[in-house]
């Protein structure tokens, strides 16, 4: 059966002139996570919890989005700016985004397949995708040490030992908002099995539907405009932030993809 990235009715979509981003966007793309991040310490700080847990999942949300686009190298900025993105995430999100970019660059040529590590907790229930979180995480790191050009190991060789030194002074010396700060990326990372993959590949498969979506203006703009997901494996080279424009062209050649929506 044919994949539906061979569709002819995507070959014929025009999706080029999206792959651009203006100064603002840039900007936006670069320091988006960045006011979360201060905001959760800050609160965490001053004992205020619940602002401090919503100010890190937005923290994590949107360091997602940053890595996701850096991976991709679609963020508008230089590559080596991306790299160096990417491995300062690693060290505040607790994990190898330079190792996370190759299982990921994997996902896409192979999406839902059994090689596809990054989609193996989708093909579960959601209650064993919440529960696999930290051996997920672990098997991600370490897969994608496997899949990375030798050359290129040095940036996850790198964010391990980063990541080490950072975690052992903040909780050995650190204040009371980054420690806190750090239990929360454990957490995070430990959920991104079910949040940041179950959610937009759970009963999807290649031929049909390669990932959901989302629409509403509410929901799109509470998510980052992060679950456009098929859109974004449709055409990769896009950069989150045009996803909706590109979401309305996806619509009116293929309008039953939107069908699969995230929530």
């Amino acid at each position: 059966m044919t994949d539906l990235r061979g569709d002819a009715r995507l070959r014929e979509l025009e999706w080029r002139d999206l792959t651009t981003l203006t100064l603002k966007q840039r900007v936006v793309e670069v320091l988006i996570s960045a006011p979360w991040c201060i905001l959760s310490i800050v609160s965490f700080d001053r004992r205020w919890l619940v602002a401090g847990v919503a100010s890190s999942f937005m923290f994590f949300l949107t360091g997602l989005r940053q890595a996701h686009g850096a991976q991709h190298y679609t963020l508008g900025i230089p590559r080596r700016a991306q790299d160096v993105l990417l491995a300062t995430l690693s060290v505040l999100m607790l994990s190898s985004l330079h190792a996370l970019q190759a299982t990921h660059m994997h996902h896409h040529r192979h999406a839902m397949k059994e090689s596809d590590i990054e989609s193996a907790t989708a093909r579960m229930s959601w209650w064993r995708a919440v529960m696999s979180g930290p051996w997920f995480i672990i098997a991600l790191n370490r897969e994608g040490h496997k899949l990375t050009r030798p050359k290129k190991r040095w940036w996850i060789w790198g964010e391990w030992a980063a990541i080490v030194v950072y975690v052992v002074a903040v909780l050995g010396w650190g204040p009371t908002g980054l420690k806190l700060f750090v239990v929360t990326m454990v957490v995070g990372e430990c959920l991104t099995g079910f949040f940041a993959v179950w959610t937009v590949h759970h009963d999807c498969d290649p031929q049909h539907q390669l990932a959901r979506t989302q629409r509403g203006w509410w929901k799109t703009a509470l998510t980052y405009q992060m679950f456009y997901h098929v859109e974004h494996h449709l055409f990769p080279a896009v950069p989150t932030a045009r996803l909706p424009e590109l979401a309305a062209r996806v619509d009116h050649a293929m309008p039953h993809l939107r069908q699969h929506q995230v929530f």
